[in-house]
């Protein structure tokens, strides 16, 4: 259908101009996503990643650029087509501006295959996980194929604008030509499910872990919203039923972070934060009191030590505004240590998350009314 438009136009072969045009921001945009990764690179890294960043900045331009060109050599520099054919190349055969314009295409083409190639296997050298480290070297050699496939043609294009060649040659030329794009193809989508399904699947544990964390972030940081970053959302919390659950929706999904990852990482700093605020208004024997009622009432699921820090965090939040008995100028005690690793400190506030759902405001009240000897 849309080629039937395009020929309606009465231009010959504009629907070669738009396909290639269409194929140019195609590349951009792999391109661009390829080099997103090194375009904050420091000086002091590595030469690829510094030729990366500047290919990242000038990408969109020269895509630009390489079209404004093409179409230019298309209305100004190609012949008539012979149209008894359907090949582009045997259409424009013997043509002197074909070598202008397809070699812009071709040289577009090679330039971001070649930038791909040296970032993928860039990458597989120093990522330290097998599978991503193979698949990267894939779709690396995937891409060594591609400048390959842009050499030959560019070649062919060259001949076919000097001289004359033979059927069986331009045959032969098409069939290893194809054969090439291929097995580029081939490897290219071999290689590409261990580093997507990998992205995948932590988008997917981060999505999972945010909406886990998101219950006790939201009411800490409700208690000190100025400690945050992005307070919690309340644009549906009018709304009965599902305003809630929108706002919950809009917080995880929604937020200006760049990625779920960093949201996750910003979760975790802004409890952390909250918390480090909560000591300076909790009893000094919190811990003590805590640990105490933890012990008594054994939670199998957690432990001890996982119910203790929630009826701690629980506790803290209501003593704002409050005398509390005990209260000292200088930091309550919180020894609970989650770790400074995500993959350690993540999976501990959720477990705490989740004990802290399980508590009630009057367990917690009942805790501050009472003292460490109510529990020895």
């Amino acid at each position: 259908m849309v080629n039937d438009l395009l020929d309606a136009t009465g231009i010959p072969d504009l629907g070669f101009l738009v396909k290639h045009a269409t194929a140019i921001v195609g590349i951009c945009v792999l391109l661009r996503y390829v080099t997103a990764v090194y375009a904050d690179a420091e000086a002091d890294v590595r030469r690829s990643a510094r030729i990366s960043a500047a290919v990242h900045r000038i990408a969109a331009r020269a895509s630009v650029g390489t079209i404004a060109v093409m179409a230019a050599a298309f209305f100004f520099l190609l012949n008539p087509p012979d149209t008894s054919t359907l090949f582009f190349l045997e259409r424009h055969e013997g043509d002197l501006g074909l070598p202008i314009y397809m070699g812009l295409f071709y040289l577009y083409m090679g330039a971001a295959a070649t930038v791909c190639a040296v970032q993928w296997g860039g990458a597989a050298r120093a990522t330290p996980i097998r599978s991503v480290r193979i698949g990267m070297r894939l779709m690396s050699c995937a891409m060594v194929l591609a400048v390959l496939y842009v050499l030959l043609r560019t070649a062919f294009v060259v001949v076919i604008t000097v001289t004359t060649v033979s059927d069986s040659v331009s045959q032969a030329q098409e069939a290893l030509t194809d054969s090439l794009l291929y097995l580029f193809s081939l490897l290219w989508g071999i290689g590409a499910i261990a580093p997507v399904s990998r992205a995948g699947s932590e988008r997917y544990r981060a999505a999972r872990s945010l909406l886990s964390l998101h219950w006790l972030w939201r009411e800490l940081a409700m208690a000190a919203p100025d400690v945050v970053r992005y307070r919690p959302s309340r644009l549906f919390a009018r709304l009965p039923f599902v305003g809630q659950a929108l706002d919950t929706f809009r917080d995880v999904f929604a937020s200006p972070d760049v990625s779920l990852l960093v949201r996750l990482n910003r979760y975790t700093v802004d409890i952390r934060d909250v918390i480090f605020e909560l000591r300076r208004r909790a009893p000094v024997d919190l811990v003590e009191r805590a640990r105490d009622l933890a012990r008594s009432v054994p939670d199998d699921l957690h432990g001890s030590e996982i119910r203790a820090e929630a009826l701690w965090i629980r506790s803290a939040l209501l003593c704002e505004g409050t005398e509390a008995p005990g209260q000292s100028a200088t930091l309550a005690p919180y020894p609970f240590d989650p770790g400074t690793d995500p993959r350690h400190e993540v999976p501990h506030l959720r477990a705490v998350a989740t004990a802290y759902s399980r508590i009630r405001n009057s367990d917690a009240r009942t805790l501050l009314a009472r003292t460490t000897t109510h529990y020895a």
